[in-house]
């Protein structure tokens, strides 16, 4: 089969306006606030957001943030069980810089007016997740760690003088050349947007250092615990821009969102893993136990492993029921205390958690692959940088441990927005010319487009599903025009294709099952797949290609077991 074509540029309007700084951060998220707050006391920083500054990934995170604060953890454990859940595929130095980084990024959070919840004698209160061998996780609001970071960041931000333009969408990176003819980043192309999506005015903002922080493409799936802002615009930009992609077939779907029945779309509420870290279990519509025996941490296995269990036990259909499970949360005390928004979620939907069974379904959550780059953002791009979601650091290799996510937004923004205050890369001398044709899909092809990657490439995959879903986006990409209207709407869904085609093309080459990447005629991981996978745009076309080969770890388990 061959790959889809899609669009090099993003039809919009002639520029009419341009505004020039030191820096440009695209994304609000913990990631690119704390780029921006730690670049701004010594560069003009301008924050662009496609919808307001709270809308993305990181106001909803319910976990917290892992980090060894208790004297009976020890940043050794942190790394064994990051390198563990990453199934081979971890960059062990980035992995190391961000466990030891990470109490330092909580106490800076605290310092910046971040209220953590506490425990016994004054201290933080720890709780558990999947894939932890130790109680690490900080929380606020018991599940609503993400809207305390949010607003804390948001706060600082605006506090620092940051220029923040909301409604406006980083449509194409302008590139540049220096004196002696490096390519290098030079700005982005924007489109500021009315309430309804629609396009206002384009402009450019020129500058020496461009950031993507949009996070992921959760929105690609028609079930995701992500909200709507999430259709991976920045990843599609570097690939526009012909920077590298790494891993995108390593997508994480949460094992336990909460099931709404089977016509339920779009963003679906998240039951934490931390209902399971103080004592809930999965059991199936007969009353089994789903992870007994799958797993040495039982339910509290890495997600890929709650997740594939799941998936595989829905397929057996017990009692007859073949799209959820169930989540017992009943002996958890005051659980309404405790998780004040999941009880919530679960009475709206007419479900009480202390006296009820949870139905839950996996759902796309997180993505472990990205735009290629280190933990302090650079890319192969000179003035091109991507922290958060967006990135692929090699922090969480072919699957993410819960709560490392948070905490590699605050400590890869920071590391980089510190580099960024004290230099600034080589102003270019002369632009490139914009590749043409721009082209966009119209918004209404999002259905089929989601429809096809959850039903074809969630959690288990098959050849012949792969196959299905890329014919599928290659009819969808084939209706690609310069002429449909440009919209918000539009400009997603046609980085929505991008994605989507790079991650089925991704998923169709690994040949195996590893991590987040599980396919029925593989029954695990193969040696000679110890490697990451790249992706790259030629005359839009989505090339796939084997990439560095992973470094072996050499931590060691207690037994004395090299891992992973």
């Amino acid at each position: 089969m061959s790959p889809t074509t899609v669009p090099m540029r993003l039809a919009a309007p002639e520029a009419s306006w341009t505004i020039e700084t030191d820096v440009v951060i695209l994304g609000s998220g913990a990631a690119g606030l704390s780029a921006a707050l730690a670049a701004r006391p010594m560069r003009e920083v301008v924050l662009v957001t496609k919808d307001t500054l709270a809308a993305g990934s990181t106001h909803w995170a319910q976990g917290g943030l892992a980090a060894v604060l208790d004297p009976a953890d020890s940043l050794e454990n942190h790394v064994r069980d990051t390198l563990a859940a990453g199934a081979g595929l971890c960059d062990e130095d980035a992995v190391r810089a961000l466990v030891t980084e990470a109490p330092t990024a909580i106490r800076y959070l605290m310092r910046l007016g971040a209220s953590f919840d506490e425990g016994a004698h004054d201290e933080l209160a720890l709780t558990r997740e999947g894939g932890h061998s130790h109680r690490r996780i900080v929380h606020a609001g018991g599940d609503q760690s993400g809207a305390e970071v949010q607003r804390t960041l948001d706060e600082s931000v605006r506090l620092a003088g940051v220029t923040v333009v909301e409604r406006a969408f980083g449509l194409d990176l302008i590139v540049g050349t220096t004196a002696d003819g490096r390519r290098t980043a030079a700005g982005v192309r924007v489109a500021m947007l009315d309430a309804s999506g629609g396009v206002e005015s384009v402009g450019e903002i020129l500058a020496r250092a461009v950031v993507v922080a949009t996070g992921g493409y959760g929105q690609v799936y028609a079930s995701t615990s992500n909200p709507p802002a999430v259709t991976g615009d920045g990843i599609a930009l570097a690939l526009r821009a012909g920077v590298e992609a790494t891993d995108l077939e390593f997508i994480q779907f949460h094992p336990t969102v909460l099931w709404c029945g089977p016509e339920a779309r779009g963003q679906q509420a998240l039951i934490s893993e931390a209902v399971r870290g103080e004592g809930a279990f999965l059991i199936d519509a007969a009353g089994r136990r789903v992870m007994e025996g799958v797993h040495p941490q039982a339910d509290l296995a890495p997600r890929d492993v709650v997740a594939t269990a799941i998936s595989k036990r829905m397929s057996e259909a017990p009692a007859g029921v073949d799209d959820h499970v169930y989540l017992d949360a009943r002996a958890i005390e005051r659980i309404e205390e405790r998780f004040p928004t999941i009880t919530a979620k679960c009475r709206e939907a007419g479900i009480d958690p202390a006296r009820e069974l949870i139905p839950v379904a996996p759902a796309a959550h997180y993505v472990c692959g990205g735009v290629a780059a280190t933990l302090d953002g650079t890319t192969s791009l000179p003035g091109f940088f991507v922290v958060g979601e967006a990135a692929a650091t090699g922090v969480h290799g072919a699957n993410r441990l819960a709560s490392n996510s948070l905490t590699e937004g605050i400590v890869a923004g920071t590391r980089l927005g510190r580099a960024l205050s004290w230099n600034l890369p080589e102003a270019p001398t002369r632009r490139e010319t914009d590749p043409a044709p721009a082209a966009l899909i119209d918004s209404y092809h999002r259905a089929a487009l989601r429809s096809a990657m959850s039903r074809w490439v969630g959690v288990l995959r098959t050849p012949v599903g792969l196959g299905n879903a890329g014919r599928i986006l290659d009819t969808l990409a084939r209706n690609a025009s310069a002429r449909v209207v440009p919209t918000r709407q539009a400009f997603e869904a046609t980085n929505m294709l991008t994605i989507a085609a790079a991650v089925v093309e991704s998923a169709r080459v690994r040949s195996e099952s590893r991590g987040c990447h599980r396919r029925t005629d593989a029954d695990g991981p193969l040696e000679e797949w110890t490697c990451h996978l790249t992706v790259r745009l030629e005359s839009g076309d989505i090339v796939v290609a084997r990439g560095e080969r992973a470094v072996e770890s050499r931590v060691e388990s207690p037994d004395g077991a090299v891992l992973p």
